[in-house]
């Protein structure tokens, strides 16, 4: 517990008040947050609960991450203090964007929370995106044309999932598959359908409690040329799917 005990002694004495003033606020003795600040106890639940409320701080980030080394106060403030997302801006001022490259996707769904695979992230700079906290992500597969394999998504983040429009197009963090961008419509108040642009794929439902991040389509970066007579294997997948459909039509004729 010794990283927890430098974080939360960090946090008390840049804010520069006294254990004795934090302990009413958490209403527990001094001598039992002196010892948790000496790493000579651990806390239950509830006061870790407490300490994050307190100091605006995630739980993970209090348990896992050396705060010393994170600029608190660049760091965008959320309901719960649900995630890690430091704001960065370059020297005008213009919002610098993280992108998450294709050898690091894998690894975002344990670290996006992590401020040092935050800060090792590459930037680019679109100042005409506006307001907000954006960060790219790179895409696999067909299933949303016209953005090929390869391709990347510039996200908003979405601080609140009452903010999610029906038909819009968002790149999602989940549980158990990580990053996804799909066309979400709201099932119902627990859950989501993933559609995909590409009929050859089924739409699916998530619950939105597997769901962790959600960005908001605002732009896109293109790597490989637009090539309108090229028979790609989205194409051949149409031409399939729409056999496989005739042929079942078909059955049902003559039976």
């Amino acid at each position: 517990m010794s990283l927890f005990s430098d974080n939360i002694r960090h946090l008390r004495v840049k804010k520069e008040v006294s254990q004795q003033f934090v302990a009413e606020n958490l209403s527990i003795s001094r001598d039992r947050l002196a010892k948790y600040e000496e790493g000579k106890s651990q806390p239950p639940f509830e006061i870790l609960i407490k300490l994050s409320h307190y100091y605006h701080v995630s739980i993970d980030l209090l348990l896992t991450a050396d705060i010393r080394k994170v600029d608190i106060d660049g760091l965008m403030k959320l309901d719960d203090n649900r995630i890690l997302l430091p704001i960065v801006v370059d020297a005008k001022g213009a919002n610098i964007i993280e992108i998450i490259p294709h050898k690091a996707k894998a690894g975002y769904l344990s670290s996006y929370s992590d401020p040092e695979f935050v800060e090792s992230l590459q930037h680019i700079s679109l100042p005409f995106l506006g307001a907000g906290k954006f960060r790219t992500f790179p895409i696999e597969g067909d299933s949303m044309p016209p953005h090929k394999d390869g391709s990347f998504i510039v996200g908003k983040y979405v601080e609140n999932e009452q903010e999610i429009k029906d038909g819009k197009t968002y790149v999602l963090l989940t549980k158990n598959e990580g990053i996804v961008y799909k066309r979400l419509k709201r099932k119902d108040e627990k859950s989501f359908m993933l559609i995909s642009d590409n009929t050859f794929y089924e739409p699916y439902a998530v619950e939105l409690s597997d769901i962790i991040e959600i960005w908001e389509y605002a732009g896109s970066i293109a790597t490989k040329e637009f090539e309108p007579d090229n028979l790609e294997p989205q194409s051949i997948r149409e031409l399939l799917y729409g056999i496989r459909e005739e042929v079942k039509a078909l059955k049902g004729i003559k039976q």
